[in-house]
Order: C-alpha cells, then structure tokens, then sequence
C-alpha cells in the first residue's frame, strides 16, 4: 500500500489547560483532564463563536480579529474548567461565589471569564504595546531616526516577550503546562504526519507546530514593527492611541499569515515560521506519556483520526485496528 508524504492540514488545534489539554475542531471542543485520582475526566461541548452565522467569518483580516477574541473566551472557560478539578473543596462555594451567581442569576462563571479575558488583554497591551514604546520613547533625545526608534521598539517588545517567557517557566505549574502544550502538538502532529494516534508515535512527533499561538504572538510583534514603521504620528498621545487601535488590525494580518503557515511548507513561510518555532522552544517542553494519553483522550472526543488517515493517507481499516 502506497500512503501520501508529507504534513496535510487537520484542522484541529488545542492549547494547554492545568493538568490537562483543549482540542477543538470547527465547533466542537473537548478539554480532558488528568483528574487528582489519576482518572481522565472528558467535557465535550459546542462553542460556535462570535461569528457564528455571519459572513464576516470568511473575510480575511476580519475573521483573525474575531478569532483571536474568541481563543480568549474559550481558552478561558476551559482554563476555569481545569482548575476547578484542583480546588480545595471548602472554597469552591464561597459566600462570594454565591452572591455573584445570585445576582447575576446563574451566570456568575461567564462574568467572572469575562472579566478574567479584558484584565488579560489589558495586561497584555500594556506590557507588550505601551511599555516598549514607553522604553524607546526615552532613546528620543539621542536618537533623531524615526525609523531606527521604530525597529529599537520592536526589538524591546520581543525581548520582553522572551523574557516573560523564561520568568514564568521557573513556575512548577507553568513547566508543567508548557509540558501538556508539548503534548498537544505532538499529537496534531502525529496526525497531520499520518500516524496512527498511539502513545508511543506521539511521543516520536515533534513539540513543535506552525500553526501554535506562540508563533502567532511572534507574528504579531513582526507586523507591528513593520506597520509602525511606516505609520507614524508626532504627538506622543496620538502614537499610543495609534497602536491601541491598530491592535485588531495587526491580529487580522498575523492571523491570515498563520493561517496560511499551517497550509503551506514553501521556503518563504519556513522561514518565517522560523523564529517562533525557535521561541515555541521555550513553551513547550516534552511531555511524558501519560500527558500524551490525555492528549490522545481529547483528541479523539472531536476528531475521527482513523478516517482523516483512510482518507488523506490512503490506510487500510486493518492498519488503524
């Protein structure tokens, strides 16, 4: 039997959670959880989006800034999902839980995502946006080269990227997540590469992927560098008011180049790829195998990998049995 080479897009993609991993596939997610009794507890559920329905879905730059809104949401509640397996049972009902579920009529846990997502993009904004064109702003009185402060403020973003990066891996939680993010991608990549979904060809895949929201991240610093290289304003004020709105149009572009990173394997997008995947180097680490049979568990509840290889790969059923 003759089976295609090469890397063929799957479709699915997932992030870390605590102690477990999210994979989804079009609509459907399922987060599986290595429970403190070592059992894997499964949730399967539908997310649509907040497109859903709408034609903007299909217009590129526009359905990046949307989605990279709903990984958020959805990254979010399934993180909050995760960790409730490993809360101390006298605090999960609180008096203050229960107040906000009693005024909020039940909706106590959306809210609180809610809140949890906008305190995660603000922090974001202002460690990655503000903070390193408040850094360069500083080098003005040196240096009069507008574009030479413009790259010197990319630089300080992608360095403090890198460096947030390292300060929390010296968290056991964090290394043990970047373990379960390594498990992740050895299994999509298991699949896309066309081996049957078993413990021991994922932990044979590799940790690294091109279409993983650290490379993403990477993009986004890369768009940024060019578009406020070339769109500038005088007043201080107006620069950071600039970048903030020019947030969503940098996430469409770097969604779009992402995109097309996960379909294609020419020269021009390995090498842009290349320096994420460096820096997914420092995300993800190499899980161990019962983190990959969590990975396999979460898989498996949304994607038919058995019949992605009959037909992508030409397998026989007596080959995935």
């Amino acid at each position: 039997m003759r089976r295609r080479r090469g890397n063929i897009y799957s479709g699915i993609g997932g992030q870390a959670v605590l102690e477990g991993i999210m994979m989804k596939n079009e609509d459907r997610y399922a987060v599986a959880v290595r429970k403190p009794d070592r059992e894997i507890e499964v949730e399967v559920e539908n997310y649509r989006g907040l497109l859903h329905g709408s034609r903007l879905k299909e217009i590129p730059f526009i359905r990046g800034i949307f989605n990279f809104i709903d990984s958020m949401i959805l990254g979010t509640k399934c993180l909050n999902y995760s960790a409730s397996f490993y809360e101390d049972e006298n605090a999960k009902d609180k008096a203050a839980d229960k107040a906000l579920n009693k005024v909020s009529r039940g909706n106590g846990e959306k809210i609180l995502s809610a809140v949890v997502t906008l305190v995660a993009i603000a922090l974001a904004v202002g460690l990655f946006v503000v903070l390193p064109y408040y850094v360069s702003s500083r080098f003005e009185g040196y240096i009069r080269n507008a574009s030479l402060l413009a790259i010197i403020e990319g630089a300080i973003r992608i360095v403090i990227f890198v460096f947030y990066v390292l300060a929390i891996t010296l968290m056991k939680d964090i290394r043990r997540l970047y373990m379960y993010h390594g498990a992740e991608h050895k299994c999509i990549n298991c699949i896309e590469r066309g081996r049957p979904l078993t413990v021991n060809n994922v932990m044979k895949s590799s940790r690294l992927h091109r279409r993983c929201g650290t490379s993403f991240i990477f993009f986004v610093m890369l768009v940024s560098i060019i578009l406020f290289f070339f769109i500038r304003v005088e007043n201080p004020v107006y620069r950071v008011g600039l970048r903030l709105l020019l947030i969503p149009v940098i996430a469409g572009i770097s969604y779009e180049i992402i995109r097309l990173a996960g379909r294609s394997n020419n020269i021009i997008i390995r090498i842009l790829s290349f320096p994420g995947m460096l820096i997914q180097r420092l995300t993800t680490k190499e899980p161990t195998r019962e983190m990959a049979e969590v990975a396999i568990a979460a898989v498996e509840a949304v994607f038919d990998w058995r019949a992605f290889l009959r037909e992508k790969y030409g397998y026989e059923e007596e080959d995935l049995t």
